[in-house]
């Protein structure tokens, strides 16, 4: 027998090795496509869209600092717009006591809406421009829609000066004139410069809290003093400076928590002078004159 056909016999009958198969590795970012809601060309069209946008974007910058003219800025705005870029929208968040509509008037008020030309800061500048805006922020969100979010002021007191009523908020800042039908629950400040006195009114009246939601008002006297008026129909006349005035004040809500002050009809109450108190009661009503 040959040595073929003895090689032969010891290979015939014995199983091939199987091939070794290849385990296809899944990528993070695969795995990431797949578990998102939408499709993996509307990805890929997203991400293009948002490569263009920043490369166009990054371009304007480069030119504006630059001092590419204003013709190359122009063409390069006008290929934004062509591409999409345009605004179309206006998200606004914190609006509450403002009208909102107003809010999309100023944002979309620009002569161009290419998102290039759109000048962040003067929308900025206009919507602060109205009363109850206190802080405005502006950004872009590509490919078409300006990001406004609103931080409003908030009223404290009505300011009444020469017959006329405005809201002020803590900073003494008027937000809008009013008409006396129209005056909130809050208090009414009275004087000619009361409205910038209003946080010092409002750090005297954080020494008494047990009085302050009863004072309905003050009057700022002579611009040198506060006269407080409570719910009961009494004023309080403090004296001049902060440290007196507070010390007078925090001696009254301890005489009311003791004796009941408030309420007892007395008119006025004047602690002007450091040494005593004056009292001032209601006018008795005249005797009536019989008749002849």
């Amino acid at each position: 027998m040959t040595t073929a056909k003895r090689i032969n016999r010891k290979t015939k009958g014995k199983p091939r090795k199987a091939a070794k198969r290849r385990v296809k590795q899944v990528s993070i970012f695969d795995k990431l496509l797949r578990a998102m809601p939408i499709s993996e060309a509307q990805v890929q069209k997203s991400l293009t869209v948002g490569l263009i946008g920043v490369f166009i974007l990054g371009a304007f910058t480069v030119g504006h600092y630059s001092g590419i003219n204003e013709t190359v800025k122009t063409e390069a705005a006008t290929m934004v717009s062509n591409a999409g870029f345009q605004v179309e929208k206006v998200e606004v968040t914190g609006v509450d006591r403002i009208d909102e509509l107003k809010v999309y008037e100023i944002a979309l008020a620009q002569k161009d809406r290419s998102m290039l030309l759109v000048d962040i800061d003067q929308v900025r500048e206009d919507l602060i421009a109205n009363g109850w805006i206190k802080e405005a922020r502006i950004s872009r969100k590509l490919p078409d829609t300006l990001i406004v979010e609103i931080v409003e002021r908030e009223p404290i007191a009505v300011w009444q000066r020469d017959g006329k009523l405005s809201l002020i908020d803590s900073t003494g800042f008027p937000l809008e004139d009013i008409q006396k039908e129209e005056i909130p629950d809050l208090p009414v400040l009275v004087g000619k410069k009361a409205n910038k006195r209003v946080q010092q009114l409002e750090k005297l009246l954080d020494v008494a809290p047990a009085l302050r939601p009863m004072v309905t008002g003050a009057t700022w006297i002579g611009n040198r003093r506060w006269n407080l008026e409570f719910d009961s129909g009494e004023t309080l006349a403090l004296p001049e400076g902060e440290e007196t005035a507070s010390a007078a004040l925090l001696n009254f809500a301890r005489m009311d928590g003791v004796n009941r002050l408030l309420g007892r009809g007395v008119v006025h109450f004047d602690l002007r002078d450091a040494e005593r108190a004056y009292l001032r009661m209601p006018k008795k009503p005249e005797p009536k004159q019989p008749d002849s």
